[in-house]
């Protein structure tokens, strides 16, 4: 439910939020099907790469004069490429794009309540790949309406875009970090053969 009601929304940051409720579905769902460890693996990486979803959306509005309506912007990448970079990456890991953090959790969860041989986990694992086809989309969405395509902001917010400060690009390179390299370097950690965590 929280997935599709992310479809469509307009706002940047109630995208981001709705993505936040349908991620906590998939940690609540393989609780369920006693995956506790595997939640919490989610959970550990989903917080990095929402962080940077999140400041990397601050850092865009603060950019265009705290406007947050996806249909007035467009054409971003070329104002803040630091900043698009950051979002990209936070992105692609949401997705659950190969080899990157949101990948080793998400497909784990799927991979869980895939090989539970129970009706209700089968019923699970097809909303949780419906609900991934889903994030995919708004994911997409979310990147095209705000960094592709041409701007349709008013030229005055234009005029006064700009990147980030070296604070908060250094934040956001942390963050990226993580995002992509948390899931397989913590996956032994977590829900590695013989862990005791």
């Amino acid at each position: 439910m929280a997935a599709t009601s992310g479809l469509l929304q307009n706002d940047l940051k109630k995208v981001i939020a709705y993505s936040t409720c349908s991620q906590l579905g998939y940690m609540i769902f393989v609780c369920g099907l006693s995956g506790y460890t595997v939640s919490l693996f989610h959970l550990s990486t989903h917080a990095f790469f929402k962080a940077l979803l999140f400041l990397s959306a601050g850092a865009v509005i603060h950019a265009v004069a705290s406007e947050q309506d996806l249909r007035r912007f467009g054409g971003l990448r070329q104002l803040l490429p630091y900043t698009y970079a950051a979002f990209f990456v936070g992105s692609i890991a949401l997705m659950g794009v190969p080899f990157l953090s949101g990948f080793y959790s998400k497909d784990l969860i799927l991979e869980v309540a895939g090989g539970t041989l129970l009706i209700s986990a089968n019923f699970a694992y097809s909303l949780g790949v419906i609900s991934a086809f889903f994030t995919s989309f708004y994911s997409f969405r979310l990147l095209h309406l705000a960094f592709y395509g041409t701007s349709r902001a008013s030229r005055l917010p234009l005029t006064q875009t700009h990147e980030l400060s070296p604070r908060m690009a250094t934040t956001l390179f942390i963050l990226a970090l993580g995002s992509v390299f948390l899931g397989i370097f913590g996956r032994d950690i977590f829900v590695g053969l013989g862990t005791d965590f």
